[in-house]
Parts: C-alpha cells; structure tokens; sequence
C-alpha cells in the first residue's frame, strides 16, 4: 500500500488560493505575490542553519572536497542548475560543485519521477561519483520523503562525506539523518502539492546562498566582486574590463590591455596592477596565498 503523504506541509492545500480557478489574471499574479513573501521568510528562519552550511562545505572545499547536490525532479534540477553556473561565475572545476539527479541527464528535461523512489539508486550515485570523507552531499527533497535522496545520504555517510539535508517540511513530519538539517517552510502551494513553485523558489534561494556563501570565504570574490569569473564570451569579458574599472583608476583600453597581459584572469590582473608585479610574480604570490587576492595584497 502507498504511504499516503496528505498530513506533510507541502501536499496540504492553501486556504488563501481555494478559489484559484475563479481568479482573474491580476488576482492569480497577487495570490502569488502574497504567497511568494513567505520563500523570504523561510530563509530568515533558517539563518543560521545556511550558515553553518557555509562554514561547512567551504572547509570541505578548502581541503580539497567536492559539494554535491541531489534530489529528484525540480530539487534534482535546481541542484544541477545551481552546479552548472559555478565554473562560469567562479572559474571553478566542473567536478568541485556537481548536481546529481535521479534518472540522470534526461530527467533534466523529461520527466522520470518514478525513478525517485528508489533508494538503492541514490546509494549506488554516491558509489559511482566515487564519494569520500572530504566530500559534502547535499540532499534536496522538497516533501522531505525522496527515497533516492535518503539511499544518497546514507551512502555519502557510509562512505564518510558531510551530509547536508534541505527539506521544506518539519522534522516532526519527516526526519532525516544528517549532519545539518535545514528546514524551509513556505507553508502549503498555491497549486496544491506543486512543489516547483514555493518550495522551489526558497530551494534556488537557498543553494544561491550556500554556492556564494562557501565562495566567497574560499576567496573567490573581492568585495561583491567576482574576481574570479571566467572570461569565456563577450558578456563576461565586458564584465571582467567593468570589475578592472570599478575597482582602479583604469579607463577602459588600459583595462583591456591589463586583461590581456594577466591571460583574461581578474583577480591576477588586479594583483598585477595594485602591487606592480609582473605576471610571474603575481601568479606565484595568489598560490602562495591559494588564490585570495585579499591575502596576496596584504603581503606586499
């Protein structure tokens, strides 16, 4: 017999959208206005839980770990997502930061549900990405039940990672065995049990905060700056000549004639100028300092 699930917080229905099908068009857009603040609220309740999420996968990172997130349908996918724009953003490994997804590349755009129930499947994924103690798996299960998601974090324990649980249910419904348990409640869809859109959005919200939280403390920003983008098209090479204007006294072909002299690389370009070293000499002061810019200037 199925487990019928109708008591979680996620498959409740919302009393401030019972006549949605009666709406007008202005009045569905404010019922997900409303509805929408509460992702917002979510994250405030959780502070300190991403916090800690923060400190932990940056010194996963740090000793040279990998984060991995995993989940099933719209979770599996936002994880993926959230992997994905790590190397243009941070110039990042593809491997450091992965999204596993149950089902694998063709659940991304098709769906394959019915391969979320099984939890043997997420064990073996942490077999197959060949998992170790310096590793951080992130589970993502919006109902909190994902089988696949739980065979996934037993087997990164097993295996000795960090394991990291995001659900958008209370523990008293669902527990989970792991060594952060973040809850986001947003409360009941305004589309009853659809949990791409609430639960989803505070979902993307919160993995925005972990992946940029965890980097910024492994020293891949200056400021709010990007430092470490990876110049791979026009857009980001005009975002890499503005971040060498914003922060020197450059004009714009002075910048471009930096950039090319640091090899379409930011963060050695800004040492290279700030400091007067050659190309060299910068390089080997930001692996000194495993590529803090901040630190790399403070010891000249």
């Amino acid at each position: 017999m199925l487990p019928n699930r109708g008591h979680l917080l996620t498959e409740q229905t919302n009393p401030h959208s019972q006549t949605l099908d009666q709406l007008s068009s202005l009045e569905i857009v404010d019922v997900f206005n409303r509805e929408d603040q509460r992702t917002v609220d979510a994250i405030a309740s959780a502070r300190t839980e991403l916090a800690q999420a923060i400190d932990l996968i940056a010194a996963a990172l740090s000793q040279g770990g990998r984060l991995f997130y995993v989940g099933a349908g719209t979770s599996g996918r936002l994880g993926v997502l959230d992997a994905a724009e790590c190397p243009p953003t941070f110039c990042t490994p593809p491997e450091l930061v992965q999204g596993i997804i149950a089902g694998g590349a063709a659940a991304l755009v098709r769906s394959s549900e019915s391969l979320e129930d099984r939890f043997a499947d997420g064990e073996l994924a942490m077999l197959d990405y060949k998992v170790t103690e310096r590793d951080v798996v992130v589970g993502l299960s919006a109902g909190g039940t994902t089988p696949y998601v739980h065979g996934a974090l037993q087997g990164a324990q097993q295996r000795g990672a960090k394991t990291l649980f995001i659900a958008c249910v209370p523990a008293e419904q669902v527990s989970a065995t792991a060594d952060l348990d973040i809850r986001l409640l947003v409360g009941p869809e305004v589309l009853t049990g659809s949990t791409r859109l609430k639960a989803g959005t505070v979902t993307k919200m919160a993995l925005n905060i972990l992946s940029t939280g965890a980097m910024v403390k492994l020293g891949k920003t200056y400021g709010n700056h990007m430092v470490d983008v990876a110049v791979t098209n026009d857009k980001l090479r005009d975002r890499a000549l503005r971040i060498l204007c914003d922060l020197t006294d450059l004009a714009r072909p002075a910048a471009e004639a930096l950039l090319d002299r640091s090899d379409q690389q930011v963060k050695l370009a800004l040492l290279m100028h700030w400091s007067g070293c050659d190309r060299a000499a910068a390089e080997a002061t930001l692996e000194q300092h495993r590529g803090n810019l901040r630190t790399a200037l403070n010891s000249h």
